[in-house]
Protein backbone atom coordinates (compact mmCIF):
# COMPACT_ATOMS: atom_id res chain seq x y z
CA UNK A 1 0.00 0.00 0.00
CA UNK A 2 1.08 3.83 -0.37
CA UNK A 3 3.01 4.82 2.63
CA UNK A 4 0.58 7.13 4.72
CA UNK A 5 1.59 9.12 7.65
CA UNK A 6 -0.10 10.66 10.61
CA UNK A 7 -2.36 7.70 10.82
CA UNK A 8 -3.37 5.07 12.86
CA UNK A 9 -4.60 1.96 11.30
CA UNK A 10 -6.89 -0.28 12.76
CA UNK A 11 -5.20 -3.53 11.55
CA UNK A 12 -3.00 -6.03 12.28
CA UNK A 13 0.61 -5.19 12.90
CA UNK A 14 2.30 -7.29 10.76
CA UNK A 15 -0.37 -7.89 8.09
CA UNK A 16 0.21 -4.09 7.68
CA UNK A 17 3.96 -4.02 8.08
CA UNK A 18 4.22 -6.40 5.71
CA UNK A 19 2.81 -3.73 2.89
CA UNK A 20 5.15 -0.99 4.10
CA UNK A 21 8.05 -0.26 1.68
CA UNK A 22 11.51 -1.34 2.68
CA UNK A 23 13.58 1.17 4.29
CA UNK A 24 10.83 3.79 4.69
CA UNK A 25 11.02 4.80 9.00
CA UNK A 26 13.46 6.50 11.08
CA UNK A 27 12.61 4.99 14.26
CA UNK A 28 10.48 2.66 15.54
CA UNK A 29 9.22 2.18 19.01
CA UNK A 30 7.30 -1.02 20.40
CA UNK A 31 5.71 -1.98 23.25
CA UNK A 32 4.16 -5.71 22.43
CA UNK A 33 2.16 -7.56 24.69
CA UNK A 34 4.83 -9.50 27.31
CA UNK A 35 2.80 -12.90 27.21
CA UNK A 36 1.89 -12.48 30.81
CA UNK A 37 -1.44 -12.96 30.61
CA UNK A 38 -2.46 -9.14 30.39
CA UNK A 39 -6.41 -9.20 29.68
CA UNK A 40 -6.36 -7.37 25.95
CA UNK A 41 -10.00 -7.00 24.52
CA UNK A 42 -8.46 -7.88 21.03
CA UNK A 43 -5.58 -10.08 21.53
CA UNK A 44 -4.74 -13.18 23.77
CA UNK A 45 -1.64 -12.48 25.69
CA UNK A 46 -1.36 -16.57 27.04
CA UNK A 47 0.37 -17.73 24.30
CA UNK A 48 2.33 -21.36 24.38
CA UNK A 49 5.81 -19.73 24.28
CA UNK A 50 7.48 -20.98 21.06
CA UNK A 51 4.46 -19.60 19.10
CA UNK A 52 5.22 -16.37 21.61
CA UNK A 53 8.55 -15.74 20.56
CA UNK A 54 7.93 -17.41 16.40
CA UNK A 55 5.54 -14.37 15.91
CA UNK A 56 7.92 -11.62 17.70
CA UNK A 57 10.29 -13.17 14.97
CA UNK A 58 7.67 -12.40 12.11
CA UNK A 59 6.66 -8.78 13.57
CA UNK A 60 10.38 -7.73 14.56
CA UNK A 61 11.67 -8.61 10.87
CA UNK A 62 9.55 -6.67 9.31
CA UNK A 63 10.15 -3.75 11.81
CA UNK A 64 13.32 -3.99 10.78
CA UNK A 65 12.90 -4.32 7.19
CA UNK A 66 10.51 -1.07 6.95
CA UNK A 67 13.65 0.92 9.29
CA UNK A 68 15.76 3.13 7.46
CA UNK A 69 19.60 1.95 7.38
CA UNK A 70 20.07 4.66 9.76
CA UNK A 71 16.98 3.75 11.85
CA UNK A 72 16.40 2.99 15.16
CA UNK A 73 14.41 0.43 16.99
CA UNK A 74 13.15 0.54 20.79
CA UNK A 75 11.61 -2.38 22.42
CA UNK A 76 10.03 -2.27 25.35
CA UNK A 77 9.43 -5.94 27.43
CA UNK A 78 9.42 -7.34 30.31
CA UNK A 79 11.58 -9.87 32.47
CA UNK A 80 9.92 -12.90 31.03
CA UNK A 81 11.28 -12.37 27.48
CA UNK A 82 13.50 -9.79 27.35
CA UNK A 83 16.75 -12.38 26.98
CA UNK A 84 15.85 -14.28 24.08
CA UNK A 85 14.57 -10.90 22.10
CA UNK A 86 17.80 -9.27 23.07
CA UNK A 87 19.47 -11.90 21.44
CA UNK A 88 16.77 -12.60 18.55
CA UNK A 89 17.33 -8.85 17.60
CA UNK A 90 21.11 -9.33 17.63
CA UNK A 91 21.32 -12.44 16.45
CA UNK A 92 18.70 -12.83 13.95
CA UNK A 93 17.94 -9.25 12.62
CA UNK A 94 21.88 -8.52 13.02
CA UNK A 95 21.23 -5.10 14.96
CA UNK A 96 23.42 -3.57 17.30
CA UNK A 97 22.56 -3.05 20.75
CA UNK A 98 23.47 0.83 21.95
CA UNK A 99 22.09 0.60 25.49
CA UNK A 100 20.45 -1.26 27.61
CA UNK A 101 18.16 0.79 29.47
CA UNK A 102 15.92 -0.11 32.55
CA UNK A 103 13.24 1.94 33.78
CA UNK A 104 12.45 1.99 37.30
CA UNK A 105 9.27 2.86 39.06
CA UNK A 106 6.73 2.15 42.23
CA UNK A 107 3.28 1.61 42.39
CA UNK A 108 4.64 -1.59 39.87
CA UNK A 109 3.08 -5.01 40.29
CA UNK A 110 2.50 -5.99 44.05
CA UNK A 111 4.13 -9.63 44.51
CA UNK A 112 3.80 -11.90 47.17
CA UNK A 113 5.79 -15.05 46.26
CA UNK A 114 8.80 -12.55 45.14
CA UNK A 115 10.30 -9.27 44.86
CA UNK A 116 8.09 -7.18 43.66
CA UNK A 117 8.26 -5.81 40.03
CA UNK A 118 9.27 -2.07 39.54
CA UNK A 119 11.12 -2.13 36.22
CA UNK A 120 10.48 -2.83 32.71
CA UNK A 121 13.71 -3.36 29.95
CA UNK A 122 14.42 -0.64 27.04
CA UNK A 123 16.16 -1.59 24.42
CA UNK A 124 17.91 0.35 21.84
CA UNK A 125 18.87 -0.79 18.94
CA UNK A 126 20.20 0.58 15.59
CA UNK A 127 20.77 -1.18 12.11
CA UNK A 128 24.27 0.83 11.20
CA UNK A 129 26.12 1.02 14.30
CA UNK A 130 28.37 3.92 12.58
CA UNK A 131 25.01 5.93 11.09
CA UNK A 132 22.27 6.69 13.48
CA UNK A 133 20.61 9.53 14.90
CA UNK A 134 21.51 10.34 18.22
CA UNK A 135 20.75 14.33 19.63
CA UNK A 136 22.53 14.42 22.79
CA UNK A 137 21.99 18.33 23.39
CA UNK A 138 18.05 17.65 23.56
CA UNK A 139 18.16 14.69 25.74
CA UNK A 140 20.55 16.41 28.46
CA UNK A 141 19.69 16.28 32.25
CA UNK A 142 20.57 18.27 35.57
CA UNK A 143 23.65 16.99 36.71
CA UNK A 144 25.03 16.35 40.03
CA UNK A 145 26.84 19.41 40.75
CA UNK A 146 24.10 21.25 39.66
CA UNK A 147 21.18 19.39 41.29
CA UNK A 148 23.21 18.05 44.54
CA UNK A 149 25.98 20.45 45.30
CA UNK A 150 25.65 24.00 43.41
CA UNK A 151 28.87 23.87 41.98
CA UNK A 152 29.40 26.87 39.65
CA UNK A 153 31.72 24.52 37.93
CA UNK A 154 28.87 22.26 36.39
CA UNK A 155 27.89 22.52 33.02
CA UNK A 156 24.80 24.87 32.52
CA UNK A 157 23.35 21.93 29.72
CA UNK A 158 23.38 19.12 32.27
CA UNK A 159 24.76 15.75 31.21
CA UNK A 160 23.90 12.82 29.15
CA UNK A 161 20.80 10.46 31.05
CA UNK A 162 22.04 7.59 32.86
CA UNK A 163 20.64 4.19 31.56
CA UNK A 164 18.68 3.50 34.04
CA UNK A 165 15.63 5.70 34.38
CA UNK A 166 13.97 5.74 38.58
CA UNK A 167 10.90 7.73 40.18
CA UNK A 168 12.02 9.02 42.79
CA UNK A 169 16.16 9.81 42.70
CA UNK A 170 15.35 12.85 44.81
CA UNK A 171 15.69 10.38 47.91
CA UNK A 172 18.92 8.24 46.63
CA UNK A 173 21.24 12.11 46.20
CA UNK A 174 24.28 9.31 46.70
CA UNK A 175 23.00 6.66 44.42
CA UNK A 176 22.35 6.45 40.75
CA UNK A 177 25.62 7.77 39.54
CA UNK A 178 26.33 9.12 35.97
CA UNK A 179 28.07 5.69 35.62
CA UNK A 180 25.01 3.83 36.39
CA UNK A 181 22.43 2.19 34.17
CA UNK A 182 18.71 3.72 35.55
CA UNK A 183 16.48 6.12 34.11
CA UNK A 184 13.84 8.01 35.94
CA UNK A 185 10.31 7.74 35.04
CA UNK A 186 6.88 7.44 36.98
CA UNK A 187 4.48 5.11 35.43
CA UNK A 188 1.35 6.57 34.32
CA UNK A 189 -0.75 6.20 37.78
CA UNK A 190 -4.66 6.23 37.75
CA UNK A 191 -4.57 9.56 39.65
CA UNK A 192 -2.08 11.25 37.12
CA UNK A 193 -3.41 13.99 35.05
CA UNK A 194 -2.04 12.28 31.98
CA UNK A 195 -3.67 9.08 32.78
CA UNK A 196 -6.54 8.23 29.88
CA UNK A 197 -7.83 6.09 32.07
CA UNK A 198 -9.28 3.50 29.31
CA UNK A 199 -5.69 1.72 28.88
CA UNK A 200 -3.82 -0.25 31.68
CA UNK A 201 -0.77 0.26 30.23
CA UNK A 202 -0.15 3.43 29.63
CA UNK A 203 3.42 4.68 29.16
CA UNK A 204 4.62 8.26 30.00
CA UNK A 205 4.60 10.85 27.57
CA UNK A 206 7.75 12.32 28.72
CA UNK A 207 9.72 8.66 28.28
CA UNK A 208 8.91 8.30 24.72
CA UNK A 209 9.90 12.86 24.61
CA UNK A 210 13.33 11.24 25.54
CA UNK A 211 13.60 8.45 23.18
CA UNK A 212 12.13 10.54 19.89
CA UNK A 213 14.18 13.62 20.69
CA UNK A 214 17.52 11.56 20.63
CA UNK A 215 16.99 9.03 18.03
CA UNK A 216 14.90 11.20 15.11
CA UNK A 217 14.82 14.44 13.92
CA UNK A 218 11.99 16.73 12.78
CA UNK A 219 9.82 15.61 9.83
CA UNK A 220 10.94 12.39 10.04
CA UNK A 221 8.85 9.19 9.99
CA UNK A 222 8.06 7.47 13.37
CA UNK A 223 6.63 4.37 14.04
CA UNK A 224 4.70 1.97 16.55
CA UNK A 225 3.54 -1.13 15.62
CA UNK A 226 1.20 -1.62 19.05
CA UNK A 227 -0.24 1.97 19.05
CA UNK A 228 -2.05 1.04 22.72
CA UNK A 229 -2.85 3.95 24.15
CA UNK A 230 -1.39 6.32 21.45
CA UNK A 231 1.29 7.85 23.55
CA UNK A 232 4.20 7.33 20.93
CA UNK A 233 2.25 8.88 18.31
CA UNK A 234 0.97 11.41 19.76
CA UNK A 235 4.11 12.61 21.52
CA UNK A 236 5.46 12.29 17.61
CA UNK A 237 3.12 14.75 16.72
CA UNK A 238 3.54 17.53 19.41
CA UNK A 239 7.62 16.68 18.62
CA UNK A 240 6.83 17.67 15.14
CA UNK A 241 7.47 13.60 13.80
CA UNK A 242 5.16 12.11 10.93
CA UNK A 243 4.42 9.04 12.36
CA UNK A 244 2.32 6.14 11.64
CA UNK A 245 0.75 3.22 14.16
CA UNK A 246 -1.30 0.33 14.15
CA UNK A 247 -3.73 -1.50 16.68
CA UNK A 248 -5.59 -4.39 16.68
CA UNK A 249 -7.97 -3.30 18.96
CA UNK A 250 -11.03 -1.05 17.26
CA UNK A 251 -11.99 0.54 20.62
CA UNK A 252 -8.43 1.49 21.25
CA UNK A 253 -8.03 2.61 17.93
CA UNK A 254 -11.04 4.90 18.13
CA UNK A 255 -9.84 6.26 21.98
CA UNK A 256 -6.55 6.96 19.75
CA UNK A 257 -7.53 8.71 16.72
CA UNK A 258 -9.82 10.93 19.77
CA UNK A 259 -6.33 11.84 21.08
CA UNK A 260 -4.73 12.80 18.48
CA UNK A 261 -7.74 15.28 17.27
CA UNK A 262 -7.03 17.29 20.37
CA UNK A 263 -3.46 17.46 20.24
CA UNK A 264 -1.28 20.14 17.99
CA UNK A 265 2.12 19.87 16.94
CA UNK A 266 3.98 22.20 19.77
CA UNK A 267 1.71 21.42 22.49
CA UNK A 268 3.79 20.51 25.83
CA UNK A 269 4.40 16.96 26.81
CA UNK A 270 2.25 16.03 29.77
CA UNK A 271 4.35 15.06 33.08
CA UNK A 272 7.44 16.61 34.39
CA UNK A 273 10.04 17.63 31.77
CA UNK A 274 12.83 17.03 34.65
CA UNK A 275 11.36 14.85 37.91
CA UNK A 276 14.54 15.25 38.83
CA UNK A 277 13.77 18.63 39.77
CA UNK A 278 9.70 18.96 39.50
CA UNK A 279 9.21 17.69 43.24
CA UNK A 280 11.03 17.96 47.04
CA UNK A 281 12.82 14.69 48.16
CA UNK A 282 10.31 12.70 50.86
CA UNK A 283 12.59 14.46 53.49
CA UNK A 284 11.33 17.70 52.45
CA UNK A 285 7.58 16.77 51.66
CA UNK A 286 4.78 16.59 53.64
CA UNK A 287 3.02 13.23 55.36
CA UNK A 288 0.03 12.06 56.43
CA UNK A 289 -0.24 11.10 59.95
CA UNK A 290 -3.02 9.89 62.70
CA UNK A 291 -4.70 12.84 64.86
CA UNK A 292 -7.11 12.55 67.23
CA UNK A 293 -9.36 16.01 68.03
CA UNK A 294 -11.62 16.35 71.44
CA UNK A 295 -15.16 15.41 70.02
CA UNK A 296 -14.54 14.50 66.61
CA UNK A 297 -13.10 11.21 64.98
CA UNK A 298 -9.53 10.12 64.24
CA UNK A 299 -8.41 11.76 60.74
CA UNK A 300 -6.09 11.93 58.72
CA UNK A 301 -4.11 15.23 58.94
CA UNK A 302 -1.42 16.79 56.56
CA UNK A 303 1.85 17.55 58.49
CA UNK A 304 5.15 18.75 57.12
CA UNK A 305 7.08 16.45 60.18
CA UNK A 306 9.72 14.49 58.15
CA UNK A 307 10.22 10.88 58.49
CA UNK A 308 12.53 8.58 56.86
CA UNK A 309 11.27 6.52 54.26
CA UNK A 310 12.37 4.10 51.95
CA UNK A 311 12.67 4.30 48.60
CA UNK A 312 9.44 2.59 46.02
CA UNK A 313 7.07 2.77 49.74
Amino acid sequence: MALQVDVLVNRDCLAGLKELNSGAVDLAFADPPFNIGYEYDAYDDRLESEKYLNWCRRWTGEVVRVLKPTGTFWLAIGDEYAAELKIMLQQEHKLTCRSWVVWYYTFGVNCKAKFSRSHAHLFHMVKDPKRFTFDTLSIRVPSARQLVYGDGRANPTGRLPDDTWILRPQDLPGGFQPHEDTWYFPRVCGTFKERTGWHGCQMPEQLLGRIIRACSREGELVLDPFAGSGTTLAVAKKLGRHFLGFELSPEYSARVRQRLARIQPGDPLDGAAEPLVSAPNTANGRRLEEASEPGTRKRRRLSNASQPTLPGL
